[in-house]
């Protein structure tokens, strides 16, 4: 069970950081330059796959956790 842990919690930051950025830069945060932050903008193809394998892999990572805590 420790071993599907450590190998979920590699691949989740793996796949986090292939994550797209949704802010290009964080000055644009503070400058007040916001206006693309929030568009709404669907996800299609890769990134699709990606959100969805991010979630995945949090939801078994929570699941495992949880599971081992009572064991």
């Amino acid at each position: 069970m420790q071993i599907a842990l450590i190998v979920i919690s590699i691949l989740l930051i793996v796949i986090v950081l292939l994550q797209s950025n949704k802010a290009e830069s964080s000055a644009q945060i503070f400058s007040g330059a916001t206006s693309d932050l929030f568009s709404k903008r669907k996800e299609r193809g890769v990134e699709l796959f990606i959100s969805r394998l991010t979630f995945l892999l949090g939801m078994s990572f929570f699941v495992i956790c949880l599971v081992s805590s009572f064991m």
